[in-house]
């Protein structure tokens, strides 16, 4: 029970860490994470959490790095393939041959193999933690595919040398010709098992399929067991789980791409689940590490053979080389003799998840029975490591990633049009995807209102796109409450009864909360949904009963408050304002002309107006999920993601404000 409370709260910190970092978007959320779980670690009611390497590997490292293999670039990372190889091999053992005799110089009580084992631990970097910053640090993408096709391999060739290194310092035994021929072994047979497995789990899926299983769950089952099966199997044979994975999730995505029969639900649904899977398994693994560090460091402070600070110095002097062999070896082999560039892949190279469970891997003793050579130490130094690389990366990158300044305001709009169509063409594939024969209708109007703000993307040249975006918002909320006033003014002439105005009232004002707060909407929108579960029938519902003289009594009083609002934009149009002013006038117009063809929009067929609700929902959602990757990635920052969000509450305003007429 007190497990499942952890885990239960585990799961809750990862929550909160994203509301505060929404408060101090300038602290990364691993560090946030970090701190959260050290927190709980000192809280009285706290147990001490023992780490299991084994476990955490297979929980944690497989699904992350499968996905890790889905998702990155194929083509990009063959064409990176010489400077990926000569960090994620060359760099691995450079790190091992360097600083693994440094350690032993800096530290004499540290045995020579146990240093070589430190060092392996600490070569393999963190593609996790640092794209976790790439939200607030806008890498060139060479670089990310660097550090992503880096991350995917320096993990397997940092844990043999690793394993290697620990057999040695346990039996006192080391050969090198062994070693080497072993190490393509284990990386070979990694890479090949991976592929093999991954090739047969497909099969059984296609096989399922053939026998008209088309069930999205029993798929969606397979999916998820995929990277846990490949890793164990490649465990149990005797080679590189990790690299198996990273092979399978290679395989996997090649698969998806080339199965033009694949279902489109099973691919939304695989999406939404594996976010949802990596969202906590990343929030996780940094919460964990904040669990250990204070049991790893009380084992530290309370020990008399230790000097507190010059331990830490130890870390210090520890993460300087690490950083500084990388950087030189950047520059020398992956960067173009580029002094920036080289700086910034440096500083990117975080030690994460892999480099504490390995540590916790080290076995206690060693042949004859005694005690593994400083592996307290040896730990705390890791997890020391962890947290210094985490804490210069967030705080050097974000000045030196900085972006020069677009020479003119076409270049800018250039930019912004650009994120802009690539999310409005991410919706329209979705809507595409849902594109049956029974909604076809509904679906192809839809797209046809995505096609037009394509077009018109497509042919600005000049003034930010974005600005415009933020008028046509201010316009829409001051025309909003310019229909509230002519609402009221209708109730106090007695020209419209309170029950005819209340649902009408309450559209506006929800449609006035998306566009100025999507969080209290949502927030109202729970409420409501509760409180109508206690009562009969909804103002809104109540729409659907009116009588033709109510309707034209309520389209009458529309077209009024459309007229008035137009006229308050149209009052204030300067050269500022002119293309926000004009859109907004011809949204209202364009409402206008299908009030006075007739078209009552609360009851239109039933089918065909939930249909189009549903898609346009569908394709909203996968829009935001786009702008989430691309701030994830580092492709946009915190400004511009705020924008885009901001025009998808406008659009979905006005898809609310139609459903409620």
């Amino acid at each position: 029970m007190e497990l499942f409370l952890l885990v239960l709260i585990m799961l809750g910190l990862i929550g909160v860490s994203n509301v505060v970092n929404r408060f101090v978007p300038f602290i990364p959320i691993p560090l946030i994470q970090i701190a959260l779980g050290v927190i709980i670690a000192l809280t009285p009611a706290a147990e001490q959490v023992e780490l299991n390497p084994e476990l955490f590997f297979v929980l944690f490292i497989a699904p992350l790095l499968f996905n890790d293999g889905k998702r990155t670039p194929r083509e990009e990372l063959w064409k990176l393939r010489a400077p990926i190889l000569l960090l994620a091999l060359g760099l691995v053992l450079a790190t091992v041959f360097t600083v693994g005799p440094f350690i032993h110089w800096l530290i004499p009580d540290i045995p020579l193999a146990a240093a070589f084992a430190l060092a392996a631990i600490l070569s393999p970097t963190d593609a996790v933690a640092v794209g976790s910053l790439a939200g607030r640090i806008r890498l060139p993408g060479r670089i990310m595919r660097l550090l992503e096709g880096e991350a995917l391999m320096n993990d397997a060739s940092g844990l043999v040398a690793f394993k290697f290194a620990i057999g040695a310092a346990v039996t006192g035994l080391f050969s090198v010709s062994e070693a080497a021929v072993s190490f393509v072994l284990i990386a070979v047979g990694g890479l090949l098992m991976g592929a093999l497995t991954a090739f047969l789990l497909i099969w059984l899926r296609v096989y399922i399929r053939r026998l008209g299983m088309e069930d999205v769950t029993v798929h969606m089952l397979v999916l998820i067991m995929t990277p846990f099966i490949i890793y164990l199997i490649a465990e149990e044979v005797g080679v590189s789980g990790i690299l198996a994975v990273v092979a399978g999730g290679i395989v996997s995505a090649i698969e998806r791409d080339r199965s033009e029969s694949a279902s489109a639900e099973l691919r939304i649904v695989s999406e939404n689940t594996w976010s949802v899977i990596l969202f906590i398994l990343n929030g996780l693994v940094f919460i964990i590490l904040g669990l250990e560090i204070p049991s790893v460091a009380s084992v530290i402070i309370q020990d008399q053979a230790y000097e507190n600070g010059r331990v830490v110095g130890y870390i210090f002097l520890i993460t300087v080389v690490l950083l500084a062999l990388r950087f030189v070896w950047v520059y020398l082999f992956a960067s173009g003799r580029n002094l920036h560039t080289s700086l910034l892949t440096a500083l990117s190279g975080v030690r994460g998840a892999v480099t504490l469970a390995g540590a916790f891997s080290i076995p206690l003793i060693i042949t004859g029975g005694g005690p593994f050579p400083q592996r307290d130490l040896i730990i705390f130094l890791s997890a020391g490591v962890i947290l210094l690389t985490l804490v210069v990366a967030s705080g050097l990158l974000p000045l030196l990633s900085k972006q020069p300044k677009e020479d003119s305001a076409s270049g800018q709009a250039a930019s912004e049009s650009s994120v802009q169509i690539q999310v409005l063409e991410a919706g329209l594939k979705t809507l595409r995807e849902h594109i049956t024969d029974d909604n076809r209708p509904a679906a192809l109007s839809i797209i046809t209102q995505y096609h037009q703000q394509l077009q018109w993307l497509r042919n600005k040249q000049h003034g930010g796109i974005f600005d415009i975006r933020k008028k046509m918002v201010e316009l829409r909320l001051q025309a909003l409450r310019t229909e509230e006033k002519t609402v009221r003014r209708w109730l106090e002439e007695g020209r419209i009864s309170g029950e005819l105005a209340q649902p009408f009232q309450y559209a506006l004002k929800q449609t006035e909360l998306i566009l100025s707060n999507r969080l209290k909407f949502l927030v109202v929108m729970v409420i409501l949904s509760i409180s109508r579960l206690f009562k009969r029938q909804s103002a809104a519902s109540r729409i659907g009963h009116w009588s033709e003289q109510d309707w034209r009594q309520v389209k009458e009083m529309k077209i009024q408050c459309i007229n008035e609002a137009v006229d308050m934009v149209k009052c204030g149009i300067n050269d500022k304002n002119r293309d926000a002013s004009l859109s907004v006038i011809a949204h209202y117009r364009e409402f206008e002309e299908m009030l006075r063809a007739g078209k009552r929009l609360s009851s239109m067929s039933g089918e065909i107006k939930n249909q189009k609700k549903d898609l346009q929902i569908k394709a909203l959602q996968t829009e935001r999920n786009v702008i989430q990757k691309l701030y994830e990635k580092g492709e946009i920052d915190h400004s511009m993601a705020s924008k885009l969000r901001s025009f998808l509450n406008y659009r979905e305003a006005s898809v609310f404000e139609q459903d409620h007429m």
